[in-house]
């Protein structure tokens, strides 16, 4: 039988805060194709996410499908918008969410994972992060500060997370980020920079993916996916209707779940998607194919 099998990997999945997100899903999926899971949470929500896991809040969630639950082998606290700690100002550095958590920053997790664990510490990085301050802005009306925000922290981040962690991947290495059909197409009211965002990020992919590839031999996908009400995609403000559009248009109006998502990533980082890099891959009940909405009352084929 042909599986996935990722028994001897190690994972580090940046952005996970929760288990109501792709990341959490991803992570999960990971764990259970017998793969090592290291997170990394913005300090901000480390100690309510640390407290959810201490006190069994979880639990039903860490369950595993293949038994067992999911155990973070480490949890790591990371502000992906510093690429070391220096970059980061006094007054974040010392505010109170932040001063005891060490060196958050991408360079200082990268240290932390080798002090941890070796040189050559990682097999598969999963960008998981994404902010823009004005979200709720129209594009028109975001100002310069809230537009490079969103491009620092959800795409430059992943340029961040290649350069620094490529050199520390073993053999058949592999990154995901999480991208949305926003890249490409007009979707009103996601704003603040965040489309320009996802473009940016859909860009270096395929850029990374030949950088990286010839420099590291890793390989470098990004995963479109449809609307899910996370947590984080709940500060939209209209994430329900987003999802009701999607499942009336797309050519399945099945609910899309965070495991469909989970499941692509695993088959994306695994040897059987060892041909596999510079892609975007859809995973959106194929709503990315559509040219037209369909009209209210026509929801079937035409026969």
């Amino acid at each position: 039988m042909l599986s996935i099998d990722l028994t001897g990997k190690r994972a580090f999945v940046a952005g996970v805060a929760d288990d109501g997100g792709f990341g959490f899903a991803i992570a999960k999926r990971l764990a259970e194709a017998g793969a090592s899971i290291c997170v990394g949470t913005w300090p901000p929500a480390l100690g309510i996410f640390q407290k959810l896991l201490e006190r069994g809040k979880m639990e039903e969630s860490l369950r595993l499908s293949t038994g067992g639950k999911l155990e973070f082998e480490r949890i790591y606290p990371l502000d992906a918008a510093f690429d070391t700690l220096e970059d980061a100002p006094d007054d974040i550095r010392t505010s109170k969410r932040y001063k005891d958590t060490g060196d958050f920053s991408i360079a200082g997790v990268a240290q932390r994972f080798q002090d941890d664990f070796g040189d050559t510490p990682l097999d598969i990085v999963v960008h998981s992060l994404a902010n823009a301050p004005e979200v709720k802005s129209p594009l028109i009306d975001t100002s310069r500060t809230g537009y490079l925000a969103a491009l620092g922290t959800s795409a430059y981040s992943n340029v961040s997370l290649v350069r620094t962690f490529a050199p520390m991947m073993r053999p058949g290495g592999a990154f995901i980020s999480l991208t949305y059909m926003a890249s490409e197409r007009v979707i009103p009211g996601y704003g603040g920079g965040m489309s320009s965002a996802k473009a940016a990020l859909e860009a270096d992919t395929r850029t990374l993916a030949y950088e990286a590839g010839r420099r590291y031999g890793v390989r470098v996908n990004t995963i479109s996916a449809g609307p899910f009400a996370s947590r984080a995609a709940s500060a939209i403000g209209f994430i329900q209707q987003m999802i009701e559009y999607y499942e009336a248009n797309a050519p399945l109006t099945r609910h899309l779940e965070a495991d469909d998502v989970g499941n692509a990533a695993a088959f994306l980082t695994s040897p059987l998607a060892q041909g596999i890099t510079g892609t975007v891959l859809y995973v959106d009940n194929g709503y990315h194919s559509m040219g037209m909405a369909v009209a209210p009352g026509n929801q079937e084929q035409p026969s």
